[in-house]
């Protein structure tokens, strides 16, 4: 007769226990000011009045790290993941003037690997101290038969707090204001169902020399992790003229800068003030990608845009140049109608096209 148990139906227990208990001292090095208890528990707890605010809104986002991960488990590099997990949520945060106060992340797979999670989960929490919140919970899912051998998967989730008065919401924004772009670091987490699809239709090798990067290989370069920008666009905040903030994730300059405009403008860029990331010009290059599709999938080497009053850009790009960010004034908003719109004007030899261009 045949015996059965969880563990020859393909899950481990014991690997579970033993990956909390490798963790534990990573997420109690992200603790901060409202951490309550440690990790283990049903819920994980928070205490929002110990961290100061007065009159807060409280402020949510989840996300994920998308096909980029693929390239993590091809390569057997998965310590950055994490922190583009991080990225992708805490982000999204700051644009509305919110502080992250805490993470927590979801890793599925259908065998576990404590070893691969236990990178991941350093990557996820090296995130955390980089942006200033603490990484307080998870659930780690072994499915077996719904994982294929070695793959797994991620999800991230975050609060974070604004006082009422301080919430960026883009309503104030007017003609006249001033666009600074904020690089990238590459793709960040975005279109990577077309960079794979460009390098295993190209013939690219993950493991052979990267071609817009010294001293690396090519998997290891498009693993460059997202830039997070929590610390400096709170600095910015605070110095004052910040009207909005956009996060460029997938969709582009195009499709995420008009959401945080108002009706009856239109945001005017020139491509020819910054350069695309050297990542992303190798893409447009090889794959002979133009403007509108750059425009609409990648973040073309601005990983945030800002909406600034005119009388605080001196200031506020003083203050993200002070916090380690590469700026650059890149257009300005006008009147416009109806929708909020976004233009991108190119000259001649701009992106690598022949001819002037407009998005």
């Amino acid at each position: 007769m045949t015996s059965y148990s969880y563990r020859n139906a393909g899950v481990d227990i014991e690997a579970g226990d033993a990956l909390v208990k490798a963790i534990g001292p990573l997420a109690a090095a992200t603790r901060r000011a409202g951490v309550m208890g440690g990790l283990g528990g049903f819920g994980a707890l928070f205490d929002l009045k110990a961290t100061g605010y007065r009159d807060p809104l409280l402020v949510a986002a989840t996300d994920g790290v998308g096909t980029k991960l693929k390239l993590a488990i091809e390569t057997g590099r998965h310590d950055t993941v994490g922190i583009d997990l991080v990225a992708m949520n805490v982000n999204d945060l700051v644009v509305q003037g919110a502080e992250p106060l805490f993470f927590l992340d979801y890793f599925a797979s259908g065998k576990l690997e404590v070893g691969v999670a236990a990178a991941v989960i350093a990557g996820i929490a090296e995130g955390c101290r980089q942006a200033g919140c603490a990484l307080i919970g998870g659930e780690t899912a072994e499915m077996p038969g719904l994982y294929a051998p070695g793959d797994y998967d991620l999800a991230g989730f975050t609060v974070g707090a604004v006082e009422r008065d301080a919430l960026l919401s883009g309503a104030g924004v007017a003609a006249g204001d001033v666009l600074l772009g904020i690089a990238s670091s590459g793709f960040h987490s975005n279109g990577f169902s077309l960079v794979r699809k460009i390098v295993s239709g190209e013939g690219f090798a993950l493991d052979a020399a990267a071609p817009f990067a010294p001293g690396q290989s090519l998997g290891e370069a498009l693993l460059t992790p997202t830039r997070i920008y929590v610390k400096s666009c709170l600095a910015a905040i605070r110095a004052g003229g910040v009207k909005a903030l956009a996060h460029i994730t997938g969709s582009g300059i195009v499709g995420n800068l008009p959401r945080v405009l108002p009706e009856g403008v239109t945001a005017r860029l020139d491509a020819a003030a910054w350069t695309l990331s050297p990542a992303i010009a190798w893409a447009a290059q090889v794959a002979r990608l133009g403007p509108a599709e750059l425009a609409s999938t990648f973040n073309c080497g601005l990983g945030m845009i800002a909406v600034v009053a005119a009388d605080r850009v001196e200031a506020v790009t003083a203050v993200l140049r002070a916090e380690g960010e590469t700026v650059t004034t890149i257009g300005r908003i006008e009147s416009g109608t109806g929708e909020a719109q976004v233009v991108i004007d190119g000259s001649a030899g701009t992106w690598g096209q022949e001819a002037a261009w407009r998005v």
